[in-house]
């Protein structure tokens, strides 16, 4: 599981370092914390290795999103477009701002098709959020193309790709604003946290201001003296969560070449198997290499190959059943389930739209995701069981 099988004594040592203080919140306590500020060590660390001008760590990736959206006013009566093939917490973060998930095809990527974005837009669309599924790239350079065209914002969805790249630029810098996750199954963890990537200062100012109840963070007063312009709430990243970041970040490229290395071991044994074909990387280069997706010719040999790996001890992912990663399969948004007794904010009267998740409008995610298996690539991975996980390849195939 990427960064987390690597936690050892470096992230012991950053942690020790917060013990020592006794000062766990990033802001405040400057005496006592004696100059240890981790959170903001972090953050600028890792604007310095994505290239971009501000980084704000938040709670999850979730709290990323939210924290972004609402920076960049998308709320009541706007729609955003985002994939089918995605983690719930995009689509939920959209509803918690008052706005509304449309639900948009994806290419052989298996990320959002550009080609796609024109025909889901309405008067109401507001913002675009394509995202790095299981490692890799988007075309976001075209989807960027098509959003500035229609004068729509772009919120790039960057929790499954840290380290991530697109022709050389960094992945969640190409949009408007960006952000990350470091949850416990990401590519590199602090165990729950994520961050928000912009090069805007205003979009930076308005995240940093929300994430914090709306303190202006002034360095020249005390925090309780400190300006507010508007009402916010608690994102605040830990000085725990800054810590491991900063030695994770530093381990970030070993665990994608790591990943790298078994991911081509285990794509050059499945490329021997007649029929199989693989998931279309856009930027080869780029990839995290945090799982391997492949295909087959229709979803009875699909589900068939699947069977023969896990009899064999391998296991393999089908997204087009997952009940999180795949909207279709969300029957409480689908039911316009949320948590407010009155469907809010599907209901409210702000919102002049007519939004439908129906299978029928993402006619090739239907058909990709029916014939697609994903493997999940591990950062360390003995000689014996890739040697195993061969094997089994190879014995699937003679009985596929």
């Amino acid at each position: 599981m990427a960064g987390s099988e690597l936690i050892g004594k470096e992230e012991a040592k950053e942690v020790m370092d917060i013990l020592e203080t006794g000062v766990f919140m990033r802001y405040g306590f400057d005496e006592e914390r004696k100059g240890v500020f981790k959170v903001r060590e972090f953050e600028k660390a890792f604007a310095d290795y994505l290239g971009i001008g501000y980084t704000l760590g938040v709670t999850s990736g979730s709290a990323a999103l939210k924290v972004a959206l609402t920076a960049m006013d998308v709320g009541p009566g706007d729609e955003v477009i985002a994939p089918a093939f995605d983690f719930i917490a995009t689509y939920e973060a959209i509803l918690e701002v008052g706005a509304i998930p449309v639900m948009g095809d994806i290419d052989d990527s298996l990320n959002l098709d550009p080609d796609d974005i024109e025909s889901k837009i309405t008067p109401y669309t507001k913002c675009v959020i394509p995202v790095h599924m299981c490692g890799a790239a988007a075309r976001i350079d075209t989807i960027i193309e098509v959003a500035r065209k229609h004068n729509l914002l772009v919120l790039e969805d960057n929790a499954q790709a840290s380290g991530g790249s697109y022709h050389g630029k960094k992945l969640g810098t190409f949009g408007d604003m960006g952000i990350l996750s470091f949850d416990y199954y990401k590519t590199m963890t602090t165990g729950e946290g994520g961050m928000v990537i912009t090069n805007s200062a205003d979009l930076y100012n308005r995240s940093d201001w929300y994430h914090d109840h709306g303190h202006d963070h002034n360095p020249a007063v005390g925090r309780g003296d400190e300006g507010r312009s508007f009402l916010g709430f608690n994102f605040r990243m830990n000085e725990f969560q800054g810590a491991v970041g900063l030695a994770q970040l530093r381990k970030l490229d070993y665990i994608i070449a790591e990943q790298r290395k078994n991911k081509a071991a285990i794509k050059n044994a499945l490329g021997e198997v007649s029929g199989i074909g693989f998931r279309k990387l856009f930027d080869p280069e780029g990839d995290t290499a945090t799982f391997l997706g492949f295909n087959l010719p229709d979803e009875e040999t699909t589900r068939r190959f699947q069977k023969l790996l896990s009899d064999k001890g391998v296991g393999t992912i089908y997204y087009k059943e997952n009940t999180w990663h795949y909207a279709p399969r969300w029957e409480h948004l689908i039911a316009r389930a949320t948590a407010n007794s009155k469907q809010f904010p599907f209901t409210n009267p702000l919102y002049k739209g007519n939004v439908e998740y129906r299978v029928e409008d993402i006619p090739h995610s239907e058909a990709i995701m029916s014939r697609t298996l994903f493997m999940i690539i591990p950062v360390k991975m003995a000689e014996e069981t890739m040697n195993k996980t061969i094997e089994a390849i190879q014995e699937a195939a003679k009985e596929l």
